[in-house]
């Protein structure tokens, strides 16, 4: 079976705003468990120990914070939109594309991909309360509720064209989804997946069921495997995962936190009652996923168990995993639950233990699980050959295979196998150092304030990584951050001092402003390229180490050159000895930066030429090949110059106009006339005609490729070049170029690494603008007039 990569995650539970707080929490083996906020309803009003009609035997729960805020204008909501959106709805947008950021995936690149949508989803509170208040209900109620807009609205904002779909299953409902979603991958259905859950609890009817069923815990926590269990507490999340082909992720050098090795899906058919749990069908479904995976029961180390917390349900899981995983093995195998922690998330409930295990098997290491110091000894954990992780539990190195189990209230069930990742796909530290030289750090956003957490957030991400990976670090925010409409960029070069210039911007508001712009129209460039019978001053002894494309181009000259010259320009550079001749020198190294400049997507409206330069220029506009432009230049220094014959030169038409220095304008038809390319250039050049007329003709940024004849963008002479070459990059993007940003790195700082994602603005709230608290009757509480039973806007 094909392995399937997860390699992005983002999530929000109790107390837990993101992956790294929920791993914290679990790992101090804490809780989020609060009494029910006044924001969702009275607790007061609906609380009964004795869960009497009407009412719920609990005041706590697990909640997510800021619930209500939701950056609406980034997704191109209106206000009204937003203000009958089902915060699910809102949630799950915000949460998708963090956790491809996370992917290290620019979530904007994948418009038109073959990307699905796998939804998880049991419920939707908010939408009940919509449609019992007829006053409430607007034309955009249909595009932001219900189970379908869940995913569809995931796939309509970043436009992808895989499957969109939601699924519920009841509290099985995300493992379903993310079976769905490798099911597709596996079958060539989609390319990638994104697979999401959620569970939000508006009103108090839910937890009213649940303590009317004698399922409910008084106090709001569930107890998985404990002798204290005493029902489940429920909670909400959201979440998603990014999901690859494992092979697709390793050729794209995606960061990889485990491998999906199979999975299964049952029902348990006709049993007691549709709600009772099947051990038949429990043990089942974990035979065939192993049977699908590859795997044997005992090569299984650890099982994230549904493990609510109901003595009932504890009592039959344990005996299906004694039943499946109590065969004669070395150790016995490993159990928990991450429902003690932040308590039973329902539709959600299966991703948070899929996560809970996916960052265990990455950080090789399981957390200890919550109320595990009480163990009920009726389970007989051990003698079926069982053990509750009642303290963090480090995995071994080599592949460790571990188990998520999730049951559905009416019998659907489902267990998906997850492996580590393997060494291939590399970790935190895996990668190679890059050159110490960096590269340019960008970030995007919607607004400035965005732009400046965004830019802090770069800040700590640079300041936290280990030594040596500045340029590391640069491409991957330029693959991933850089897209937006208001950019930042900062050419970066020392690790130490690019986290105090990304500091000093994201406190300074005139630092941030030089160094940010808004993405307009492509910026319009003019070249000017010079070149005599001496070098200009400064050009570097060496050529610019780290840009591929300017070695490549340097390289291609050098070949064509060496021939005719019978010596080696790149040589000359390298070694800095005085070449035999200035020119060729000149035109090489122009050449390779105006080469460089296109590769990397920066691309002349005009040129201007001067000395060789007209040769580099008009090479690089596609009058005729290197080859010629190098004869003519060698036949340009020589003495008695073998002069090419106007014969054998193909010119033609430039791909934007040239301004040649001896003619002092625009060549139109001489540049098409061999003649003049052929014959020995004489008289005064007449350069400053050429750049006035060029200049008159379009309004540009001048970029100086070499020379010092202006004052424009200069990029040789300059250091290496390379500073100067990520300069004119740098403040091009800003205003709205998209770099081929791959042309500025080596190979081995093409790597992806892992940056904070985006964090949305909170100060669009939307919610329902008064507790629930009609006393049981839930018309009442929500029969008020349209305009002020619903709140929205920016605060």
């Amino acid at each position: 079976m094909t392995d399937i990569a997860i390699v992005g995650i983002d999530c929000r539970f109790p107390k837990a705003p993101d992956p790294a707080a929920l791993w914290d929490l679990l790992m101090r083996g804490d809780e989020g468990i609060v009494e029910v906020p006044k924001s969702r309803w009275n607790a007061d009003v609906y609380y009964d120990p004795d869960g009497g009609v009407g009412k719920t035997n609990t005041r706590y729960a697990g909640f997510v914070d800021d619930a209500d805020a939701f950056d609406h204008e980034f997704f191109g909501f209106s206000k009204e939109e937003a203000e009958v959106a089902d915060p699910q709805v809102r949630l799950l947008l915000q949460t998708a594309w963090r956790a491809l950021e996370d992917a290290t995936i620019d979530p904007r690149s994948l418009a038109g991909s073959r990307t699905g949508v796998y939804v998880g989803i049991m419920g939707s509170e908010w939408m009940s309360l919509l449609m019992t208040n007829f006053t409430s209900i607007t034309g955009h109620v249909g595009s932001g509720n219900g189970y379908a807009m869940a995913a569809n609205r995931i796939s309509y904002h970043l436009d992808l064209r895989g499957p969109s779909m939601a699924v519920d299953t009841a509290c099985s409902s995300s493992l379903v989804a993310t079976e769905e979603a490798c099911h597709a991958l596996r079958a060539g259905i989609c390319d990638q997946a994104l697979v999401g859950s959620v569970n939000m609890f508006i009103t108090p009817s839910s937890s009213i069921y649940f303590a009317q069923a004698k399922v409910a815990s008084p106090d709001g926590r569930c107890k998985p495997f404990s002798s204290r269990a005493d029902g489940f507490g429920r909670a909400e999340g959201v979440a998603a995962l990014v999901l690859r082909r494992l092979d697709d992720a390793l050729a794209d050098g995606l960061p990889v936190y485990a491998v999906i090795k199979g999975g299964a899906v049952n029902h348990g058919g006709r049993s007691t009652t549709v709600t009772a749990p099947n051990p038949h069908a429990q043990q089942a479904v974990m035979v065939e996923a192993y049977k699908r995976a590859g795997v044997r029961p005992e090569d299984i180390a650890y099982v994230e168990t549904h493990g609510t917390g109901t003595l009932l349900g504890d009592r039959l899981e344990a005996r299906a995993l004694g039943k499946v995983h109590g065969v004669p093995r070395e150790r016995p195998c490993a159990i928990g639950s991450v429902k003690g922690n932040i308590g039973h998330a329902e539709g959600a409930a299966g991703m948070a233990g899929l996560i809970k295990t996916t960052l265990a098997l990455h950080h090789r290491v399981v957390p200890l699980s919550r109320f595990s110091d009480s163990e009920n000894p009726r389970l007989k954990l051990a003698a079926n050959g069982l053990r509750l992780v009642k303290e963090p539990l480090p995995l071994p190195d080599g592949e460790v295979l571990a188990g998520v189990s999730g049951f559905g209230l009416g019998g659907t069930n489902a267990h998906i196998v997850l492996g580590t990742a393997p060494e291939a796909a590399g970790g935190p530290g895996a990668a190679p150092p890059g050159r110490a030289r960096g590269g340019i750090l960008t970030v995007s956003a919607r607004d400035t304030e965005g732009l400046r957490g965004a830019v802090r957030r770069l800040a700590e991400d640079v300041a936290a990584a280990p030594a040596g990976r500045l340029g590391q670090l640069c491409w991957t925010s330029n693959k991933v951050k850089a897209s937006g409409p208001v950019r930042f960029a900062l050419p970066a070069a020392d690790q130490a001092a690019a986290v105090a210039a990304l500091l000093e911007a994201a406190a300074d508001d005139r630092r941030l402003a030089a160094l940010s712009g808004t993405a307009g129209a492509r910026p319009k460039t003019g070249w000017v390229i010079s070149g005599g019978s001496a070098l200009p001053a400064g050009i570097p002894a060496r050529p610019p180490e780290g840009v591929p494309a300017y070695r490549r181009a340097l390289d291609a000259a050098d070949a064509a050159l060496r021939p005719l010259l019978g010596w080696s320009v790149r040589e000359a550079l390298l070694t800095g000895a005085e070449p035999p001749a200035a020119e060729p020198v000149a035109f090489a190294v122009a050449y390779a930066a105006g080469r460089t400049l296109a590769d990397v997507g920066i691309k002349p409206a005009w040129t201007v030429g001067e000395g060789v330069g007209e040769y580099a220029a008009a090479v690089l506009s596609g009058v005729f090949a290197l080859a010629d432009a190098c004869r003519l230049v060698a036949a340009h220094g020589a003495a008695e110059p073998p002069a090419p014959a106007a014969a054998d030169l193909v010119c033609r038409p430039p791909a934007a106009p040239l301004y040649s220095a001896r003619r002092g304008g625009r060549l139109d038809d001489e540049v098409l006339d061999a003649a003049f390319w052929t014959e020995r250039p004489g008289g005064a050049p007449r350069f400053d005609e050429a750049l006035r007329a060029a200049r008159e003709s379009e309004p540009v940024r001048l970029i100086e490729v070499m020379g010092e004849r202006t004052d424009g963008l200069r990029l040789l002479p300059g250091g290496t070049g390379g500073d100067a070459l990520a300069g004119i990059v740098a403040g091009l993007y800003r205003d709205g170029l998209n770099p081929d940003w791959d042309e500025l790195y080596e190979p081995g700082e093409r790597v992806r690494r892992r940056l904070t994602p985006y964090a949305f603005a909170t100060t669009g709230r939307f919610w329902w603008n008064h507790p629930i608290d009609g006393g049981g009757d839930l018309a009442a509480s929500v029969a008020e007039p349209a305009g002020p039973t619903l709140a929205g806007g920016d605060s």
